[in-house]
């Protein structure tokens, strides 16, 4: 339903009073606010079909109105305002995803740290699923005497590593076929391909130099089978339990949906691309009934490999929060393709 512009801005000043004050607002103070020149009798008209129309409510008999999951909705939709952030919150954004940050898989954990931190919220990031990847890069680390590590890296930026033992004993020269013979076999291949079956068949082609490597081959897939799960980094959980809009049925309900990697990794994907945000049961899941999630995806070489979010309450600076989420995640995906050279 479109609303007039009169209560348009009757209903951006309730939601964006009740976001900042957690106060119920009435019509005096609406009509200083909106700036409308009209009387109050009027004002109060117009918060009395925003009311009928589900946008609002009053809490009590002579208050003044707070918004519903409906107002919200509209609110977010239709007038919500430019998207901003200071220079130094970018900057600080910036310099806690940079930090130590050499692997795609810590950027998006310093990624949901930093939103965590900045929000005072829960931070959800994902990696990539290796549904669609291939491999990249096969690297080998000599670690022992008879001891070495296989290192896969994959076309969606997920580096897995796996530690396998032989028998003999592994020199630099070894290694170095290793790094040959792998790569020209695995590079290319669709991670989803790779079976005991594919490996076998890899084995049987190398002659000679099979009975060197069941033990590298079963350690490549290994890494093979981390790389095709999607991980989920959850940073600032217990953010929650300090939020006075949750009580500690309502803390319990979200920490509980939290714990279920599941449930995260299936509300998260729905997000195909771009923002998005589920309020309240909107999403589905009945642990998160009074809050919201803003999700949005992050790309590596300019497709969506998987997704940033924030957990909070309903009543939230959304305009900000948005804005976030989306810096934090383009600034991630910035540093993985770089890192990546896509």
């Amino acid at each position: 339903m479109e609303l007039k512009e009169r209560k348009q801005k009757i209903l951006k000043a309730v939601v964006e009073n009740y976001i900042h004050s957690g106060e119920a607002i009435g019509s005096k103070s609406l009509i200083e606010q909106t700036g409308l020149n009209v009387s109050s009798a009027t004002i109060r008209n117009e918060l009395a079909d925003l009311e009928r129309g589900g946008y609002l409510l009053q809490p009590h008999t002579s208050a003044g109105r707070v918004p519903t999951q409906k107002g919200y909705r509209y609110y977010i939709d239709n007038l919500i305002g430019e998207m901003t952030l200071t220079d130094r919150v970018k900057a600080h954004i910036e310099n806690t995803i940079e930090a130590g940050a050499d692997a795609p898989e810590r950027i998006l954990s310093n990624t949901a740290q930093v939103l965590a931190n900045l929000t005072g919220m829960a931070s959800i990031t994902t990696t990539p699923s290796g549904v669609n990847a291939r491999v990249h890069k096969i690297r080998f680390v000599i670690t022992g005497r008879h001891t070495c590590m296989a290192v896969l890296i994959t076309s969606n930026g997920m580096v897995k590593s796996r530690l396998f033992r032989v028998e003999f004993v592994v020199t630099p020269e070894l290694v170095s076929m290793f790094d040959k013979v792998l790569n020209e076999a695995f590079v290319g291949m669709p991670l989803k391909d790779i079976d005991r079956a594919f490996l076998q068949s890899v084995g049987a082609s190398f002659g000679e130099l099979s009975l060197f490597m069941p033990d590298v081959l079963f350690a490549i897939l290994d890494s093979v089978k981390q790389a095709m799960q999607q991980s989920i980094n959850t940073s600032g959980s217990t953010n929650l339990l300090f939020l006075p809009e949750y009580d500690m049925v309502g803390a319990r309900n979200v920490l509980k949906f939290l714990s279920d990697s599941d449930n995260v990794s299936t509300l998260l994907s729905e997000n195909i691309k771009g923002t998005k945000v589920f309020l309240g049961k909107e999403s589905g899941y009945y642990e998160l009934g009074s809050s919201m999630v803003i999700t949005t995806t992050y790309e590596i070489g300019h497709q969506t490999a998987g997704a940033v979010a924030l957990v909070g309450p309903l009543r939230a600076d959304y305009q900000t929060l948005i804005s976030m989420v989306e810096y934090a995640s383009d600034y991630a995906s910035k540093l993985i393709g770089e890192l990546l050279e896509v």
